[in-house]
């Protein structure tokens, strides 16, 4: 009986070890008010951003002056158009590319992430098409916000 306990409780250690791991990456993210929560991230060929974290959007998004640049330097391919609906509800086609490689934070490396392209200067969000990449994923307030991601590709930022 005492075997047997013991045993039980190797197997379910182990399997808790593997479920931490999936959670592997642990981002801060800040809060800029009205409860809208931004981490760091990099994109390869354009640089440092700060993007909104938003799990109602079901793409990333970057604006028209990103596109241009990403364009120069081969980091993006066009997909298609698509028709948006945006956060006031009203419908937008918009062009949508598969950027090479988004970092989340310094060290979640992403490849082939779907983005939308807003016209105009806008905010970078990191919406479901690069949070999907990386699920499982949870975000926590409490005691300390931070974003935690999955399956992360890892290296650090300095290396790019």
């Amino acid at each position: 009986m005492y075997r047997h306990s013991f045993l039980t409780l190797i197997i379910v250690l182990a399997s808790c070890n593997l479920d931490a791991q999936e959670f592997g990456t642990s981002i801060s993210i800040h809060d800029k008010g009205k409860e809208t929560y931004y981490v760091e991230g990099f994109i390869a060929g354009l640089g440092t951003v700060d993007f909104l974290v938003d799990t109602g959007s079901s793409y990333m998004t970057i604006d028209e002056e990103a596109l241009k640049i990403l364009k120069t330097k081969n980091q993006v391919r066009y997909i298609k158009d698509l028709v948006g609906v945006m956060a006031d509800g009203s419908s937008k086609v918009v062009p949508l590319y598969i950027i090479d490689q988004v970092t989340v934070g310094s060290q979640c490396i992403l490849y082939n992430v779907e983005a939308a392209v807003l016209p105009a200067k806008t905010r970078y969000i990191l919406g479901l098409s690069a949070l999907k990449k990386a699920s499982p994923f949870a975000i926590y307030t409490e005691p300390l916000p931070k974003l935690v991601l999955s399956h992360c590709s890892m290296q650090t930022l300095y290396e790019h």
